[in-house]
């Protein structure tokens, strides 16, 4: 439809582009389309960030795609969660004497998973694909996840070498574009995950621009050097629950009944979507709710779809309580986690593990306060860098660019990695023991207690002081 308007002319010749970009009277420093040019006025519809949109999209015809998390702020976040520790009707456990298990087990499903993964703590790495970013950032991830006994996945694109030599344990992601899908390195995984949606832009597929597409990127995805990609939605062998059911057996006589298989979604209809992919035989479901981060996405869909994380997990663990599964499909959360704190509150809500992506590419170095010409030659700064898309990274991270990607320290990025892990693992422990808890696998809904009507509306947690949930 739109390609059909830009079809027609005008009865005049066409316009100096440089008039259509506000380039008449310009003022230096402020460009039309950039939030910061504008002051801010009264009125709360039309904030800069709106005027800079409607301008912005007014010269490129198209949406604005960008990388990073939404920028809704309207999104609930885990803050408005506490927890309630023991103190007199429940004994708190003591913090050096006494040990609380973080052991998490996805697909122990005996007859239908061999081997099943045991990780030494309830996070891991996310899917992010080799291309969203350069293979140096891929094997820190790796190693760093390797040190601390969790796991990594692929993402789009297929395996990495320098990623599968970097972690023990590493799943590999089947996505509808079925970029590089190779039966040999389906057997060398240790999980498998079928994507069929992702937080940050779910109804649509993946995109990758054409200046993260060297040689080496272009080669595994059989894609021509240098241009744009979007990845197809939807798989071209299964449309709904039945086909899924087929899919998944497929698998699993492929890899010989060895692997768990996982199912990742982005949060939009959890109750119902998670009960599909639970009946159809996924041992693993991870939910990916709104705020998500991704390489690259329309903005509109980073801000204006999906369903919080916080809302999401209660429905999904409700979903798998009412399917009878719930004791042997795991419930994966994933969406905005920035803390140890943020961890236990999805553990608590009814995640059985939490898989993070931007907060793992911080501890790598994302938006870290260095080689500031580089973010000022992207008009950003170091906080406030959302330029992934770009591919002109300025720490080496979402970059393919070989002089940008020497920046990534690979051992000093892995350590970076590891000690985050350790150190969230930590707090998740310590919240655990605060609550009487022996392992952080115990930590429930009724240790949290919600700060606002909406967060107690959301989740089902009592109102703190009130100790009753906010109901309909």
């Amino acid at each position: 439809m739109a390609d059909d308007l830009n079809d027609r002319e005008y009865p005049f010749g066409p316009p100096d582009e440089d008039v259509v970009a506000f380039g008449d009277g310009a003022v230096p420093g402020r460009p039309a389309g950039v939030p910061s040019s504008y002051d801010r006025g009264k009125s709360p519809r039309w904030t800069p960030e709106a005027i800079a949109d409607a301008h912005a999209v007014a010269q490129l015809g198209r949406y604005q795609i960008r990388g990073f998390s939404t920028f809704n702020t309207r999104f609930p976040t885990l803050d408005d969660l506490v927890f309630v520790p023991a103190t007199m009707t429940r004994l708190p456990l003591e913090g050096y004497r006494e040990s609380c298990d973080t052991k998490t087990v996805l697909g122990d499903r005996p007859g239908l998973v061999e081997q099943p993964i045991e990780l030494d703590i309830p996070i891991y790495i996310a899917s992010m694909s080799f291309g969203a970013l350069s293979a140096s950032a891929k094997a820190a991830l790796g190693y760093g996840a390797t040190k601390v006994g969790t796991m990594t996945c692929t993402g789009e694109g297929g395996m990495l070498e320098d990623e599968r030599e970097a972690s023990k344990i590493l799943v590999y992601q089947m996505t509808p574009s079925r970029y590089m899908l190779d039966l040999e390195h389906l057997r060398m995984a240790d999980g498998i995950e079928i994507v069929v949606g992702q937080g940050a832009k779910p109804g649509t597929g993946g995109v990758l621009l054409g200046m993260k597409i060297p040689e080496r990127v272009a080669s595994m995805r059989t894609l021509p050097v240098g241009v744009d990609q979007r990845s197809t939605v939807r798989h071209p062998d299964f449309l709904g629950a039945d086909d899924l059911k087929v899919k998944i057996e497929e698998l699993r006589e492929a890899t010989g009944y060895q692997v768990p298989i996982f199912v990742k979604m982005g949060a939009t209809r959890p109750r119902w979507d998670v009960a599909i992919a639970a009946k159809a035989g996924a041992d693993v479901i991870v939910l990916d709710g709104a705020e998500g981060g991704t390489g690259a996405s329309p903005e509109l869909l980073l801000d204006h779809t999906g369903i919080p994380t916080m809302s999401a997990i209660p429905a999904a663990r409700e979903a798998l309580e009412e399917a009878g599964l719930a004791d042997e499909v795991k419930l994966v959360a994933a969406g905005g986690i920035r803390s140890g704190a943020d961890a236990a509150k999805c553990l608590a809500l009814g995640a059985d593990c939490v898989m993070i992506g931007f907060a793992a590419l911080m501890a790598l170095g994302c938006n870290s306060p260095r080689y500031l010409d580089d973010y000022e030659a992207l008009g950003t700064s170091p906080g406030r860098c959302h330029h992934c898309h770009t591919g002109r990274c300025p720490v080496g991270i979402t970059t393919q660019d070989p002089e940008l990607e020497q920046r990534m320290d690979v051992a000093a990025g892995a350590e970076r990695v590891a000690r985050l892990l350790t150190a969230w693992t930590m707090e998740i422990s310590l919240l655990a023991k605060a609550c009487g808890k022996s392992s952080v696998h115990n930590l429930e809904k009724e240790d949290l207690r919600a700060l606002s009507l909406e967060a107690s509306a959301f989740t089902g947690v009592p109102l703190a002081g009130i100790d009753r949930p906010y109901t309909w």
